[in-house]
């Protein structure tokens, strides 16, 4: 007697030669009994949120759930157990996720079974619906059998579900394949679109979906148009900077580019056996990037890249067997006449059949008998963050409504906290203190800081009034045209009396000495003044004529009513003379 397995095998591979006549595309997946799990969890999810409001759903619901689903699609009498409250709602939603991912499950393959096969040629009804109902629920024994063909190898037998390790690795494995295969699949892009880690969190999944559902596409085909849209698109085209997935731009870049370096592998190496290993090592060196060879994801990722590189070669020898016959019974998924890359759209067409028979041999295992491991959120961790769980991706981030959990009291304390006058850093600061902006400059500097007018000349600017002592004479320097000099003597004088500094000759005057620097002070500005008025004056009607070298004159100003000596009239200089002296010589 013919195994099982073998007979859902030859149900499968009709399913493939004949799928172009009842379905729209030939690239169409096929979910087997964990994926149908997983995708009624969704769909009941789905409708629990709108009518209960939560994105959730309990174990027991979806196994009795479950039950019902096999024994309604396969008429076979409904168990003596009541149905759920919104059944009908749920088979509605799950069938529409398969229709939009452009998937089947296997129950659908056998009720079309007999739509598809050549009466002449191919078997009767291979799988009856009491056999497939307790292959699914997980109660029927299988032991595949190898293919006569093909020498027995360790990976043709069951894949064991004890490590859930190895069983998360593999199903990473299969959807990226499966993307290269069908693209409109949502399952597929969830189990790897932050696998390995890219930032692409809960956030960044539900903005996608938000994203496909406004456009009403797959999510595969969102990330992709806005990826092209960043780096083709002009100006008119990018999409705005307020756009959801801008944020994630870098992840989704990421993604995109490693799904175009595996299409490149599958249009550039036209044998199936080389480019599907290829395929297999490039996600196998995603998976283990930045883990030791101890971690048990680097350990699954090496056993699941050698099981899958030896049946891609066994298929590939299979089909190379076969091709002079009837051929291997599974479309070519011939390319469309609009294809951008002719050369990717026709040079991968042997690989992509070695790929679909792969996956296909997948939807074949055995069902996962952990029921809780399969579809709890607490999955092993393959991205660096945590587990990937279909459910929690899914469902969407809470939106803060408002209330905090804190109590008032710490709300209330909280909040006069933030209040409250931060003490101000009296530390040593340096040199650059004054380009700090984080005190402003006091009131009083800014009311003593001199305008622009006020600012000072001179290199060497006259101290202030306060500072300047008494003196009894002043001298002034000017412009002349007068061609005498000073003699030797006398600029021997004036230089000692810079050098002597505030000497005063009137000692015996001190108590007067306070009264007597504003009005020196004063008189000599106004003299100073004058001087420079007639100075003009002079100059005023040879405008346009060459002006004269101009030389100094040293002139000695005595201050009226001061009983001072000759002697030291001639010596005595006010401070900072000197220096303007000097000054107006250059």
């Amino acid at each position: 007697m013919e195994a099982f397995g073998d007979r859902l095998k030859v149900m499968v591979k009709l399913f493939r030669r004949e799928c172009h006549r009842v379905l729209p595309s030939e690239r169409t997946a096929i979910h087997g009994a964990d994926g149908m799990l997983m995708l009624l969890q969704l769909a009941m999810a789905e409708v629990s949120k709108q009518h209960a409001g939560e994105f959730k759903v309990a174990l027991s619901d979806v196994l009795m759930a479950w039950k019902h689903l096999l024994l309604d699609k396969l008429h076979l009498p409904p168990p003596d157990f009541a149905r759920l409250e919104n059944y009908d709602l749920i088979l509605e939603a799950y069938e529409s996720s398969l229709k939009r991912s452009n998937t089947v499950d296997l129950v659908d393959i056998l009720s079309m079974y007999d739509q598809l096969r050549l009466a002449d040629s191919d078997p009767g009804e291979p799988v009856s619906p009491i056999q497939l109902f307790e292959f699914l629920s997980g109660n029927m024994e299988v032991s595949e059998l190898p293919d006569s063909s093909v020498p027995s190898t360790p990976s043709s037998k069951s894949r064991p579900c004890s490590s859930q390790v190895k069983m998360a690795v593999r199903r990473v494995f299969c959807s990226y394949l499966n993307l290269l295969v069908n693209a409109k699949n949502d399952m597929a892009l969830a189990l790897t679109l932050d696998v390995p880690s890219r930032a692409l969190g809960r956030q960044a999944f539900t903005d996608v979906k938000h994203a496909a559902h406004n456009n009403n596409t797959s999510l595969f085909l969102a990330v992709t148009s806005f990826v092209r849209a960043i780096q083709l698109g002009g100006k008119g085209y990018a999409p705005t900077e307020s756009h959801p997935l801008r944020k994630h731009v870098k992840g989704l870049s990421d993604f995109v580019q490693f799904l175009d370096n595996l299409e490149e592998i599958l249009g550039e190496i036209p044998d199936p056996s080389v480019c599907g290993a290829r395929l297999v090592s490039a996600i196998r060196a995603a998976l283990v990037k930045g883990r030791s060879s101890g971690d048990a994801v680097y350990a699954a990722a090496e056993e699941t890249t050698r099981e899958l590189q030896e049946r891609i070669c066994q298929l590939h020898q299979i089909q190379k067997q076969t091709a002079n016959g009837s051929g291997t019974g599974i479309s070519p998924a011939r390319p469309k006449a609009y294809a951008v890359n002719h050369c990717t759209a026709f040079g991968g067409r042997d690989t992509v059949k070695v790929l679909m028979a792969l996956l296909d041999e997948e939807a074949l295992t055995p069902p996962c008998r952990n029921k809780a491991a399969l579809l709890s959120e607490d999955q092993p961790v393959l991205s660096g963050a945590q587990g990937t769980c279909v459910l929690s991706l899914f469902r969407s981030p809470e939106v803060s409504t408002g209330c905090s959990p804190e109590p008032l009291k710490k709300r209330v304390q909280s909040r006069l906290d933030l209040l409250k006058p931060k003490a101000k850093d009296r530390g040593i600061r340096s040199q650059f203190a004054c380009t700090y902006k984080d005190e402003e400059m006091p009131l009083n500097r800014v009311l003593e800081f001199p305008s622009s007018s006020q600012v000072p000349t001179c290199v060497h600017p006259a101290p202030k009034h306060q500072t300047i002592p008494a003196v009894e004479e002043t001298t002034t320097v000017f412009p002349a045209k007068s061609t005498s000099e000073c003699p030797n003597k006398e600029q021997s004088g004036v230089q000692r009396g810079a050098a002597l500094g505030p000497r005063s000759g009137n000692v015996q005057n001190g108590d007067a000495g306070s009264g007597n620097r504003k009005r020196t002070v004063t008189q000599a500005q106004r003299k100073g003044n004058k001087r420079k008025q007639v100075d003009s004056d002079q100059h005023g009607g040879s405008e346009n004529e060459p002006p004269e070298k101009k030389r100094l004159t040293c002139v000695s100003v005595k201050m009226p009513g001061k009983n001072v000596g000759k002697a030291s009239s001639k010596k005595k200089l006010i401070a900072g003379q000197g220096k303007l002296t000097s000054f107006f010589r250059v």
